[in-house]
């Protein structure tokens, strides 16, 4: 069975949620904010897992770093760009990772670029710069 990974990210911790390929959850975890731990709750799914889809937050550089550096297929959620599901009876932790990994198992998520970490402080300057004078 193919799994697809949703990553609410907090400041210091993260919601995770795995689906399944029928979109059924197959375990949710509140994870502190350290690779480690991340890693190791994803281990035992590693060869099932199609994608991981990580919130595009202030801080996700280390988690979206270290999950591609580990072999991970990442995808980083343009937030701005996704609608709520009007169907949603609850907005919290727990909904927003399980609807990102269903976006993700769609085929409809929208996503971010990630710039190569040597082009990321760069990148962002020049971003901030456009932003600045626009």
């Amino acid at each position: 069975m193919e799994l697809y990974a949703g990553i609410d990210l907090h400041g210091n911790n993260n919601h995770t949620v795995m689906l399944g390929e029928d979109g059924a959850v197959v375990w949710e975890r509140r994870l502190p904010n350290k690779l480690e731990a991340v890693l190791k709750r994803f281990e035992p799914d590693k060869e099932r897992i199609r994608g991981v889809v990580i919130e595009s937050t202030f801080n996700w550089y280390w988690l979206v770093d270290g999950l591609m550096e580990n072999g991970y297929r990442v995808h980083l959620a343009a937030t701005s760009a996704i609608a709520k599901y009007q169907g949603l009876k609850h907005a919290d932790d727990r909904s927003d990772a399980r609807w990102l990994a269903e976006m993700l198992r769609l085929g409809i998520l929208h996503q971010a670029y990630i710039y190569p970490r040597k082009l990321r402080s760069e990148a962002t300057s020049r971003s901030s710069i456009a932003w600045t004078f626009r």
